[in-house]
């Protein structure tokens, strides 16, 4: 189990979004590679990074701000938002990205996901963000009539490293994980999920511990960690403790 901390990327800005609005921004860092340094020292061991304006616009956009980040931490990252094509792949994992996130793209063109995970095997994850129980695309500003399963099936055996499942409807407003579709779409395929939107405390630490969420790979945090609702030094030894209790079972 991972808990990830999230620096989303605006005009070069870590800042929070609430409800996915561009316009309800907070700026909590106006240096990433800084604030991926002090994640880092805290003890966390992966970084989830998003480019808000790439995801609208549809291209990176804060590329500048993403190789500061990559230069200030030894921890793998993954990056979403903005990112369509393989070259683009290519180029940020030659880069140093970890993983890649397809989001739109995954919804208007599964076969360049199916591609892009046999040209670059454990790279590619898939970005399914939910409105309404529906796949929302252009970061977030556009529903389609696509069910979350129906699309994270479509990748089933394409060799997806993870999905990074978001429900939009709690992001950035601390009301906690929904956990009920978050398990259910687990249960669904055998790509591990990553929960993400509206973790809002340690007891949402604790419950994605629980025995039924063992099958996700682990759970993105981005405003309680900035805010302090959630203290890293004890989340992580709870993550540690659970991990260690499994290991010696």
């Amino acid at each position: 189990m991972i808990l990830f901390p999230a620096i989303d990327l605006k005009d070069g800005q870590c800042v929070r979004l609430k409800l996915g609005d561009m316009e309800q921004a907070t700026v909590y860092n106006p240096d990433p590679g800084a604030q991926a340094k002090a994640f880092e020292d805290q003890g966390f061991e992966w970084l989830h990074v998003v480019d808000l304006n790439g995801a609208f616009a549809g291209e990176s956009v804060n590329g500048a701000a993403v190789d500061a980040i990559l230069k200030s931490t030894k921890n793998p990252v993954q990056l979403g938002g903005g990112i369509r094509t393989l070259d683009h792949i290519e180029s940020w994992l030659t880069r140093g990205l970890t993983r890649v996130i397809l989001g739109t793209v995954a919804v208007r063109d599964p076969d360049l996901v199916i591609e892009a995970c046999k040209r670059f095997p454990g790279h590619v994850a898939v970005g399914i963000d939910a409105k309404g129980g529906k796949v929302a695309v252009e970061g977030w500003a556009e529903a389609s009539e696509l069910g979350i399963v129906e699309l994270a099936k479509k990748f089933e055996g394409a060799g997806v490293a993870a999905i990074i499942y978001t429900d939009i409807d709690r992001d950035g407003i601390l009301a906690g994980i929904n956990w009920d579709s978050t398990l259910a779409l687990a249960g669904a395929v055998s790509i591990p999920v990553i929960a993400s939107g509206g973790l809002a405390s340690i007891d949402d630490v604790k419950r994605m511990l629980q025995p039924d969420a063992r099958k996700l790979e682990g759970a993105i945090s981005g405003r309680a960690l900035y805010d302090g609702r959630i203290d890293p030094t004890e989340a992580l030894a709870l993550i540690k403790a659970a991990r260690a209790k499994e290991t010696a079972q």
